[in-house]
């Protein structure tokens, strides 16, 4: 087997270059040199404060070093990936913040064996050195039902630590103070994570083997494996069984949680899941421990403590009164801390009706008026006519396209025709294109569908009773294929509808300026410029619309929404003319 291909340069530089990554990135930190320690520029802000130094393995990104800024931690150490970093840079980093004029330095560590070893190693070396030290051991993995002696390890939960201490410094509390608040706090977070794959540390093959299928409940950030397998469940089955376990008096790592508590929720993405999974997984949690009887106050939802590229999540509980969610909600420029809204997420009111659309005049409240018969009789003059060549639209369709063309024409005049047996049609020209653009919006479908709505839309505000004549029709041609043209993105030329369209409009647009009598001659010309339009799309090159994906010499007939386009406009020209 080979190793995972991952996006670095070598595997011996990647944690450093990371970092650099990190801070580079990042106006507000900078590294240690000769060590793996990121600190805050400012640490003269944490001057008679109590700063926080955190830290571990990397690989858990953006934990710990995206947790660093005012009101979290003041500094962070990093060890290779997955590794408890070495006891001199622990030490150079606690030295920098009591050097910084830190009133004592505050160690949160995950419980992991190397990781107390080597953060005690340098506690007791710091202590020589006359810093007040102290040092909150994480450990609220609810995974092991008789946890050995080591311990329950430290997961995810880390991070609310990192807030809750950062909170209590930022407001001058004492070493010994936040400790205890921490050590109480402690017992009221619980953690525990399911995966469907396994990591693999950069250069090295998979931690564990996980068949296609499967997943994994309780295990750990490093890819030890957990508790049980199983087949990969719905979401909302995960996240019962993930609830069920966790709160599971038979267990000694059990988090207690009963009906009428609070909690904090955070959903931590391992690695791999996408947003949406990791948003479905939410929505799960929320529902879940709702029909508990437990209110969420607040949820942290992403990436928060991960491990590499696993595709599981892991999801964390605090217990919270109003003093955990104030200094929970205090506010951080730590950048992997999310902007959260602080309303309580449970019991809120999270659906909003939608606004009526301005109140259509309904159709029974149509008057009819002088135009009312003649448009009648255009209309019923284009039904017949799309209802005619609707095999001819469909052939030329299936040159360059699905071969709908067509249909979708005559779906939208039968529409039409239907309409028309029931309603009067309004004296109102603009009126009745409203009508219209909802009918073709609602029955036609399709990009066709949109662009005659778009067109009948922007054409109805400038015709209306009393101005409805020749150069209004003129202006409101106008105004829908400049509709056309700004939101379907073509122009003449592409080989799409207004080829047709547009040397029709140029024309109509004489009538602004025709004299009564010649009205119906620049009609004429309009008609005849919309079908020559039409014919010379044949030799045109797709440049927009569905043909455009289509090798240009195997098209070499019309386009069928020219066509059709023209044949609207004769039909129109036809019924004005009053031929039958």
């Amino acid at each position: 087997m080979e190793p995972k291909k991952k996006l670095i340069n070598s595997v011996d530089s990647c944690v450093d270059e990371a970092l650099c990554g990190l801070v580079r990135a990042s106006g507000s930190l900078s590294l240690l040199k000769g060590h793996r320690v990121v600190l805050r520029s400012d640490l003269d802000n944490l001057r008679g404060k109590v700063a926080l130094l955190s830290g571990g393995g990397s690989g858990h990104e953006p934990a710990h070093g995206g947790y660093l800024g005012a009101g979290m931690l003041s500094a962070a150490v990093a060890g290779g990936v997955f590794a408890s970093p070495p006891p001199a840079s622990i030490l150079a980093a606690i030295l920098s913040l009591h050097t910084a004029g830190a009133s004592g330095v505050l160690l949160i560590v995950k419980n992991y064996t190397g990781d107390r070893l080597n953060f005690g190693l340098a506690a007791e070396q710091a202590r020589n050195h006359g810093v007040a030290v102290d040092m909150v051991v994480v450990a609220e993995d609810c995974a092991f039902d008789q946890p050995s002696k080591a311990g329950r390890r430290g997961l995810c939960g880390t991070i609310f630590i990192h807030k809750l201490a950062g909170a209590l410094a930022e407001e001058g509390f004492s070493l010994d103070q936040i400790v205890s608040k921490m050590t109480e706090v402690l017992k009221g977070i619980g953690t525990l994570g399911v995966s469907l794959s396994p990591c693999s540390v950069p250069g090295c093959l998979p931690s564990f083997d996980l068949p296609p299928g499967d997943m994994e409940l309780g295990l750990g950030i490093h890819g030890e494996p957990g508790i049980k397998r199983s087949k990969v469940a719905s979401a909302d089955e995960v996240v019962r069984t993930v609830l069920d376990h966790m709160t599971n008096p038979d267990s000694q790592s059990h988090l207690p949680l009963k009906s009428g508590d609070t909690v904090v929720v955070c959903v931590n993405n391992l690695g791999a899941l996408s947003c949406l999974e990791i948003a479905v997984v939410t929505k799960a949690a929320i529902v879940c421990l709702e029909g508990r009887g437990v209110a969420v106050a607040r949820v942290m939802s992403g990436s928060f403590m991960t491990s590499l590229e696993m595709a599981g999540v892991s999801l964390t509980l605090m217990r919270a009164d109003q003093e955990t969610l104030r200094l929970f909600d205090a506010k951080t420029s730590a950048p992997a801390w999310p902007n959260l809204s602080s309303v309580c997420v449970s019991g809120r009111n999270y659906i909003t009706d939608p606004q009526p659309a301005s109140a259509q005049p309904q159709d029974d409240t149509h008057a009819d008026g002088p135009l009312s018969a003649v448009m009648r009789k255009a209309l019923e003059r284009v039904c017949s006519t799309l209802l005619e060549k609707q095999e001819e639209l469909n052939a030329l369709d299936r040159a360059a396209g699905d071969g709908d063309c067509g249909n979708t024409h005559a779906q939208a005049a039968k529409a039409i025709q239907e309409w028309l047996q029931d309603h009067v049609v309004p004296g109102c020209p603009g009126q009745l294109l409203s009508v219209l653009a909802g009918l073709v919006q609602e029955k036609m479908g399709g990009s066709s569908g949109a662009l005659y709505s778009l067109f009948l839309t922007a054409a109805a505000g400038h015709v209306t009773e009393g101005q409805s004549n020749a150069a209004a029709w003129a202006t409101a041609m106008h105004a829908g294929t400049q509709a056309m043209r700004r939101y379907g993105g073509a122009d003449p030329g592409d080989r799409t509808m207004l080829d047709a369209l547009c040397p029709a409009v140029d024309e109509l647009m004489k009538l602004t300026a025709a004299p009564p009598g010649g009205q119906m001659a620049v009609l004429r010309t309009a008609v005849q410029k919309a079908a020559s339009g039409a014919e010379s799309t044949r030799d045109l090159t797709a440049r927009a619309g569905r043909a455009s994906y289509i090798a240009a010499e195997r098209v070499t007939l019309p386009d069928p929404g020219a066509v059709a386009v023209a044949a609207i406009l004769r039909a129109v020209l036809e019924a004005l003319e009053g031929r039958e």
